[in-house]
């Protein structure tokens, strides 16, 4: 098996502990919000460290968000490992690109969310490290 075509990585610092951030993943109806385009099944629900997805739809291959505890925040790392589905021919650059774009979309506007209302700084404001 070969590398995948679309191999995006990146992450982003968030002033919230691992188990707000979290929090907006738990529920499936986000990842809808999130990647609106994708199928999207859940391999593995890991709390406060994160989700790992299967993906399908125009793509082919596995997602996942990575929290991890950093100072007094979480990195919110994100990876997708994808193809795109035979015969297609658009450019996998393009949508890798594209991907990169839309995944920092979603964690700046998970970041504005969460930081919301906090001087920059200050430590976050304290939040429940409870997932629902």
């Amino acid at each position: 098996m070969g590398m995948p075509a679309i191999d995006v990585s990146d992450e982003v610092f968030i002033a919230a502990t691992p188990g707000a951030v979290a929090e907006r993943f738990a529920d499936p109806a986000q990842h809808r919000r999130y990647w609106p385009d994708l199928v999207l099944r859940v391999d593995e629900a890991r709390g406060a460290k994160g989700v790992r997805w299967s993906v399908a739809g125009p793509l082919t291959g596995t997602m996942e968000v990575w929290l991890e505890p950093v100072l007094d925040g979480t990195v919110l790392h994100y990876f997708l490992r994808a193809d795109l589905p035979a015969g297609v021919r658009r450019s996998a650059a393009a949508e890798a690109r594209r991907r990169r774009l839309a995944a920092r979309a979603v964690a700046f506007a998970l970041k504005d969310q969460l930081e919301s209302g906090r001087a920059p700084g200050c430590p976050p404001a304290l939040v429940s490290d409870q997932v629902h």
